[in-house]
């Protein structure tokens, strides 16, 4: 007996409640995490006197980097522990570490305690992760799960695109402390939606304490892992996600340092003056955050219509092509330093991304024996906090030595023996690029081209292009070793 199919209509309606109010908290939470984060590179460099903290990008590598690899490893064990506890439990924990934390990041100044403070942020996201799929996996089913995990990935983007947008607007206008605070707000609607319209649901309940749930949860990932298959392949998505990160951790103070976004404002205004005033923030230059954006914009207009061609491809072949495009748009940001070219490269690294991203899951349940798929799922994570990790390097340690506008600007100014003071709460960056360019007698823009011209901070390009073609041979190699032969035996078979 052959099963209705339903309209779409019938499905949307198939939904309970439940997944609803999931797929709303997730998209405050991701208009929370993204409002900060999109512009947290900007925050922890920019120059004290416009209210930012003037860290070195190794501490900012070493903050943004080392700390999401911790959130992105722990939802591996906090999941088990939401399972004991309970989901509306754990949710408001969640909440309540979220709101506090978001509130003091704005408050702290030292790289300790900032460092401590976004770490304390890292583990409230960390115990809603976990929650907010688990609840949309309890919510749906065989006939309605597809199109509900594709809602789910929309409110992801419509919340990462909507959060750097307030953010980039609030900035401007009132300084960076509202940044904090409209974070901690967003997440406080959370907290009122799970307190008065979640409803907990039906849990399976184990006789398992949670020291021998956490010790289950271990033991899992190490079986999973003994898979030779599967971890080769985590280790190849790691290129990917070192990658993919630069476009969060190093791209924005690349922007800052080197893009004339003045210059990018005045030829958006010449097309459309309240598109130029939108991504500026009520301004007169872009905001690099509003660049950065593109990509989830991208992600919310373009999915569908990328995800039904991906469809007619096989994953490994969809996943190298997807890796192909998304090396050629971070490229492209990263060589030129004119704004149109950066807004090209952000949208083909979108459709790289489209490509790649979602097919990873799908891709890991292939090679997944019988019985064992949500077994090596739960090792989705994994290399995503080993990208975060090398991730610390490339846009902290090498983009100081490289790229970092301020250093380069520093050792030209030694070469020349020239005079300069230190920098401090007295005498801030923004103080030395303008002594810089009196005592170089060059206008801000011309030491800038100067710099540029003479140290080539685009060479960093080099490196993050690299990790992305290493990557796509190695996932060429692995598909001609161990997928096509298993493809062929599941065919003759």
């Amino acid at each position: 007996m052959s099963k209705e199919k339903k309209s779409f209509f019938q499905v949307m309606g198939s939904y309970p409640k439940s997944f609803w109010v999931a797929s709303i908290m997730e998209l405050f939470e991701r208009w929370a995490w993204y409002g900060l984060f999109a512009v947290l590179a900007l925050y922890l460099t920019g120059s004290t006197d416009e209210g930012a903290l003037g860290f070195t990008h190794t501490e900012k590598g070493q903050i943004m980097g080392f700390v999401t690899a911790i959130l992105y490893l722990l939802p591996l064990f906090t999941g088990v522990v939401a399972d004991k506890i309970g989901y509306k439990l754990s949710l408001i924990i969640a909440y309540v570490m979220l709101i506090t934390g978001y509130y003091f990041m704005g408050e702290v100044t030292s790289y300790s305690t900032v460092f401590l403070v976004f770490l304390y942020v890292a583990v409230g996201a960390a115990i809603f992760k976990p929650v907010a799929s688990a609840i949309i996996t309890k919510s749906t089913d065989e006939s309605n799960s597809t199109l509900g995990f594709g809602i789910f990935y929309m409110m992801v983007n419509i919340g990462g695109f909507i959060g750097p947008a307030f953010s980039s607007t609030l900035r401007t206008q009132y300084g960076w402390k509202i940044v904090f605070i409209q974070a901690a707000l967003v997440i406080f609607i959370n907290l009122l939606i799970v307190i008065f319209f979640f409803k907990e649901p039906d849990r399976v309940k184990s006789e398992e304490s949670l020291g021998e749930a956490l010790s289950s949860s271990f033991k899992n990932i190490w079986e999973a892992l003994k898979d030779t298959k599967l971890t080769v392949l985590l280790v190849i998505m790691v290129g990917f996600w070192t990658m993919f990160n630069q476009l969060f951790y190093t791209l924005p103070t690349f922007i800052e340092d080197w893009i004339d976004t003045a210059a990018l404002h005045d030829s958006i205004a010449s097309v459309s003056p309240w598109l130029a005033s939108f991504m500026s923030g009520g301004g007169t230059s872009v905001n690099p955050e509003m660049l950065i954006n593109i990509d989830a914009g991208s992600i919310v207009l373009l999915q569908l219509l990328v995800s039904y061609y991906v469809l007619k491809m096989r994953h490994v072949s969809a996943m190298i092509t997807g890796f192909i495009i998304a090396a050629i748009g971070i490229g492209i940001t990263f060589y030129t330093g004119n704004g149109l070219y950066t807004i090209l490269g952000i949208v083909i690294f979108a459709i790289g991304e489209m490509m790649t991203n979602p097919t990873f899951s799908s891709f890991i349940a292939l090679i997944s024996p019988k019985g064992k798929e949500a077994l090596y799922m739960g090792t989705y994570f994994v290399p995503v906090f080993v990208g975060n990790f090398f991730t610390t390097f490339v846009s902290g340690n090498l983009y100081q030595a490289w790229s970092d506008k301020l250093t380069l600007l520093q050792g030209e100014m030694s070469k020349r023996t020239l005079d300069m003071p230190e920098i401090s709460k007295e005498f801030t960056k923004n103080d030395y690029f303008a002594l810089a360019s009196e005592k170089l007698n060059m206008t801000q823009n011309e030491m800038t081209q100067f710099i540029w011209d003479t140290y080539q901070p685009n060479k960093i390009w080099w490196v993050i292009v690299g990790i992305g073609v290493v990557t796509i041979l190695a996932l060429f190699i692995y598909d001609t070793l161990v997928i096509k032969p298993k493809e062929k035996q599941e065919i003759s078979s």
